[in-house]
């Protein structure tokens, strides 16, 4: 099993969950701007950014160096199906890059800069830290969902809002 094998199986998994988060977000104007501290990021940025991540993994393996522009606005899903959407083809990209790399792709570095930031690391590390970048921001918009009355899935098994036998 090649490098990229392997961390398709972890993506794949984190997508499903990923997406059951997703489909319950709720897009309205009472709800995009929510954030439940003033440095945290709004809820139509933080659910825009988790649907985008995916495809992440297609950038690291396709380009040698990413560098951000100074000027980068985050994308601002307007509806749930638009934020599904991006989510279905952000999956899509990220599992075609990981099924095409080879275990020499995957040991190649990778660059990310943005204004005085500099990060380079092998892909399989890039690779794995966008995961759990996803997950991070997931548990965080599960966070919001919660703070709002939104029941959340579960993700390694039952949520508190699961039905109990």
């Amino acid at each position: 099993m090649t490098i990229a094998q392997t961390l398709s199986i972890d993506f794949d998994d984190e997508m499903k969950s990923t997406r059951s988060l997703l489909e319950r977000v709720v897009l309205n104007d009472a709800l995009r701007e929510y954030r439940p501290h003033p440095k945290s990021m709004p809820l139509d940025i933080l659910a825009t950014h988790v649907a985008e991540l995916p495809s992440w993994s297609k950038l690291a393996l396709e380009t040698e160096v990413f560098v951000l522009p100074d000027d980068f606005k985050p994308r601002r899903a307007a509806t749930t199906a638009e934020l599904l959407d991006a989510f279905d083809r952000s999956v899509a990209e990220g599992r075609a890059a990981l099924a095409a790399a080879t275990d020499q792709d995957m040991a190649k570095d990778w660059t990310f800069r943005y204004r005085d930031f500099s990060m380079t690391s092998p892909r399989t590390k890039v690779v794995r830290s966008f995961l759990n970048h996803l997950v991070h921001h997931r548990a965080q918009l599960g966070v919001y969902l919660r703070l709002n009355g939104i029941p959340i899935p579960g993700m390694y098994g039952p949520s508190a809002d699961d039905a109990r036998p």
